[in-house]
């Protein structure tokens, strides 16, 4: 097909064809099954050589969105509680698809002064919708992994710096370890992160009072006392993923204190109970930590990717991921170089779509939408302790129902079995998504509620499709 660029003219004809397969998968998310039948075999399938000559734009896109139609999971639709994955609001989508077409790269104020400004005045929102103080800095990155691994990395240059060290010239190399401390609730990301920072996984010390993994209070101010003002860092878990609890924060916090240590909240969807009255006192102390992180393609239903991480002195970021060259423009607090605050240079404009979906819903909106997820997650609770066969595990303090297939007559033993051939058929089934886990050695399902089309229907079909499974299975 020749050059692109002798090819503009395609153009027109590619933004229509994609516009009007984009509002047919649209149109049937509420109602489609999360993933359709035969969706493995076909994605499999896809592959070939490259080819030699193009078939052009619209011909490849109306190929892609035949695949997207026949084989993409439905994660963006009401039913789907495997992860704590929301939708995009409208307003958020439609923001994202000018994002694509305004193509902004968000690293540098020169390169593009309304991102740059953008991501300056979504940051303020962001942290009024929290009620975090005014000093918090922060910087939108792409997940709740990399919200993580920037706060890490300032906390750890802080340990570095009472050490008598600067670890971005210096590295790690000479000190002593660093420890953390948290609950037996401490993510996966933040694991990740920690490795990546150089800290290592095994400077992580969890300190848990129970099988579920609470945080030992008692045992956390052992180890701190133990520093004698050497530095740490604790963090608090603020929504954990099995049932939703949270670390008890504001004590936390007293110690972290106390000890003059580095609090870290990792809050990738717990954050959002500060929203709403009827859950804020779950997250309550986290305004009083160094640094915080969430992530946005949860509650914040914005599409992926979307994170952001903020610290209580906000300079600490350009401290810790600057990036000089003769090239590069200076960065100054009007006219922000984000590529300088972050880990990434080149950076796709996020800001668009949180600044519009936070200026179409405002916080008023957001509120009600939290709200009306706890109240879904008490009634799938509800739902689950009025079925003889269904075992609720776990409390539901904000949108996460932890329970598990329980069989009339069947032995303990055989249980965590039976509750993995269920997950394995309701995904292979694939009307509802809920993937299992387990919580205090229990095999369990652990659905989590954050997007914005899901209505009490939905709640119900994981309920009715689950038992109808598990009464195959049981026959």
């Amino acid at each position: 097909m020749g050059d692109p660029g002798e090819r503009r003219a395609e153009l027109d004809r590619a933004l229509e064809v994609a516009a009007a397969e984009a509002r047919s998968f649209l149109a049937g998310l509420d109602e489609d099954p999360v993933e359709l039948p035969g969706t493995e075999d076909e994605v499999l399938s896809i592959g070939g050589e490259l080819p030699e000559e193009g078939e052009g734009a619209p011909a490849a896109i109306a190929e892609l969105a035949r695949l997207g139609h026949a084989t993409a999971t439905r994660s963006a639709g009401p039913r789907f509680f495997h992860f704590v994955i929301g939708g995009a609001t409208p307003g958020a989508l439609a923001a994202d698809w000018l994002t694509s077409s305004f193509d902004q790269n968000a690293g540098a104020w020169v390169g593009s002064p309304l991102a740059s400004r953008l991501e300056t005045v979504c940051l303020e929102w962001l942290r009024d919708l929290f009620q975090l103080p005014r000093e918090f800095g922060g910087v939108l990155v792409t997940g709740g992994t990399m919200a993580n691994f920037t706060c890490l990395a300032v906390a750890r240059d802080w340990c570095a710096e009472r050490l008598g060290a600067r670890s971005r010239e210096a590295g790690l190399a000479g000190l002593r370890q660093i420890p953390v401390f948290s609950s037996g609730y401490i993510h996966a990301s933040a694991m990740k992160s920690l490795a990546l920072l150089g800290i290592g996984t095994n400077n992580v010390h969890k300190l848990a009072r129970d099988p579920a993994g609470r945080m030992d209070l008692g045992a956390l101010e052992r180890r701190l006392a133990a520093l004698q003002g050497a530095p740490a860092i604790v963090v608090a878990n603020a929504g954990e993923v099995n049932a939703g609890d949270f670390d008890p924060i504001d004590e936390m916090a007293d110690l972290a204190t106390e000890h003059g240590a580095w609090l870290h909240v990792d809050g990738a969807f717990g954050l959002f109970a500060r929203i709403s009255p009827k859950a804020s006192h779950l997250a309550a102390g986290v305004e009083r930590a160094r640094s915080v992180s969430s992530d946005g393609h949860k509650w914040l239903n914005v599409p992926h990717d979307c994170g952001f991480g903020f610290v209580r002195d906000g300079g600490r970021l350009a401290a810790t991921f600057s990036e000089e060259a003769a090239y590069l423009p200076a960065t100054d607090e009007s006219r922000p170089s984000w590529g300088s605050m972050g880990p990434e240079g080149s950076r796709r404009a996020r800001a668009l779509t949180i600044w519009a979906t936070l200026h179409a819903y405002g916080r008023s909106g957001y509120r009600a939408m939290v709200e009306r997820h706890l109240e879904l997650a008490q009634r799938l609770a509800t739902r689950v302790d009025e079925e003889p066969e269904l075992e609720r595990l776990a409390e539901v303090p904000l949108n996460i129902v932890c329970f598990r297939w329980r069989p009339l007559g069947e032995s303990h033993h055989g249980l965590d079995d039976l509750n993995r051939r269920l997950g394995e058929a309701l995904i292979r089934d694939g009307r509802v998504f809920a993937g299992t886990t387990v919580f205090e050695g229990k095999v369990a399902f652990r659905p989590a509620i954050v997007n914005w089309r899901t209505r009490p229907e939905d709640v119900d079909a994981l309920v009715d499709v689950l038992l109808e499974l598990a009464g195959r299975l049981r026959g």
